[in-house]
């Protein structure tokens, strides 16, 4: 039972201005609750291409943030559609034809799925969403210390200087987080996955691409490789083709990634060669970027003690591989949760070590839930047949759907939920 009712509004600092961190502003600034995001670089960075934005996580996080109608205007139902291709060449599955149940016109039945919204988009709906100067640009945070002078209060050592007395620290900072290091000693490790990054710039000027991939995303899984094609809402086309490597293969391989032009002829004729013609024609006609990853994750179920006045949120607490598509949405939902508490605390419901307990104790095990099926996926796509495997499980689930209306097809994880 809470010892404290008294009303107070805690220093709040947050840390990375990523999309959990902006979901936590925009849904604090609704109650009048003050912030600073803090972010290393000198402006927004929107790494990463299209994201799909589940009902009951990321969508309720912008309904509550009031900005629902800023993502339906900015969304793409039509692009929540998938086609499966065998790592050989063989369509397994295609939404952009007769295999997916038609979707209604009604803005609730688009939205009952998983709409697409560029990252980009996310991101500039959240930031024009909260006040001018919200975010400070250019911080790049060495360490959190403890106050000496002050009790429960924490300082933030940036390498341009210190700002001090914070209540709350939340370290929204993704996967080398410097928040976490006061929770836990634990660093993420190597998902076993490395993968280049290509683009088309303009799909539009490439039919046969645009036509190829689809309105939404096309993926082939194999035996220790993939492909991953998404078009995305400013016309262009991400495309990650993917191997189960040692983690220092790309340092290792001896390709040049700085000829951009050779390096994906050379890694596609090693490593695809046993690809289906289309598949690897995807890959060499995105010749916009080239950019080498290395995927890393944190543990399944991954938990610290609670800690006064610091706690993690998105990739900082859950690192996970997006072979589930749910990284961001358990980050938005890590926001909405927070929140709550933050709200309440601030209310004098209850402490502010209460509210951090309450959150983490939520938390944790949502998600190690979808850390675990991550994992699973992850396992399961990088199999000979994986495409095959899932768009069988995919397909039987559409047809218990229809005999079922009140199931729902949980197509990134191949599994129904009702």
């Amino acid at each position: 039972m809470s010892t404290t009712t008294t009303k107070s509004t805690p220093k709040i600092a947050l840390i990375g201005a990523g999309p959990a961190s902006l979901t936590l502003a925009s849904l604090l600034k609704c109650h009048d609750i003050p912030f600073t995001i803090y972010e290393a670089a000198s402006s927004l960075r929107h790494a990463g291409g299209t994201l799909d934005l589940h009902p009951t996580t990321g969508q309720a996080a912008l309904k509550e943030a009031g900005l629902w109608d800023a993502f339906v205007k900015h969304a793409r139902p039509e692009s929540d559609v998938m086609k499966l291709v065998d790592i050989g060449g063989e369509v397994c599955w295609d939404e952009n034809g007769a295999d997916k149940q038609e979707v209604g016109e009604s803005e609730e039945e688009k939205f009952a799925g998983r709409p697409e919204i560029d990252r980009a988009a996310l991101m500039k709906i959240l930031v024009e969403s909260l006040e001018e100067g919200s975010i400070k640009f250019g911080k790049k945070l060495n360490e959190v210390v403890p106050s000496k002078t002050e009790e429960k209060k924490f300082n933030l050592v940036f390498a341009d200087g210190k700002e001090e007395g914070f209540d709350l620290v939340i370290g929204g900072d993704g996967a080398w987080s410097k928040v976490r290091n006061l929770l836990s000693d634990t660093k993420p490790h190597y998902s076993g996955i490395s993968l280049i990054e290509v683009w088309c710039n303009d799909v539009k000027s490439n039919p046969w691409l645009r036509n190829y991939v689809g309105n939404g995303s096309c993926f082939s899984f194999g035996e220790g490789c993939a492909i991953l094609s998404q078009r995305q809402g400013d016309g262009s086309q991400r495309t990650y083709a993917c191997l189960r490597v040692p983690e220092d293969f790309i340092e290792t391989c001896s390709i040049d990634w700085n000829d951009k032009d050779a390096a994906r002829k050379e890694f596609m004729e090693r490593h695809f060669s046993h690809a289906g013609k289309d598949l690897k024609r995807v890959v060499m006609e995105s010749t916009d970027y080239l950019i080498p990853r290395t995927l890393y994750e944190l543990p399944v179920g991954f938990t610290w003690e609670s800690r006064p006045g610091v706690t993690l949120i998105g990739d900082s607490a859950h690192l996970m591989t997006p072979f589930a598509g749910v990284g961001v949405n358990v980050g938005m939902t890590d926001s909405l949760v927070l929140a709550h508490e933050i709200v309440a605390a601030c209310k004098g419901k209850k402490s502010l070590d209460e509210a951090l307990q309450a959150y983490e104790k939520e938390m944790f095990p949502r998600a190690a839930r979808y850390a675990q099926k991550t994992a699973k996926n992850k396992k399961g796509h990088f199999t000979e047949g994986g495409s095959k495997h899932m768009a069988d499980r995919i397909r039987a689930h559409y047809e218990e759907a229809r005999k079922e209306p009140n199931v729902q097809v949980d197509r990134a994880e191949g599994v129904s939920s009702g």
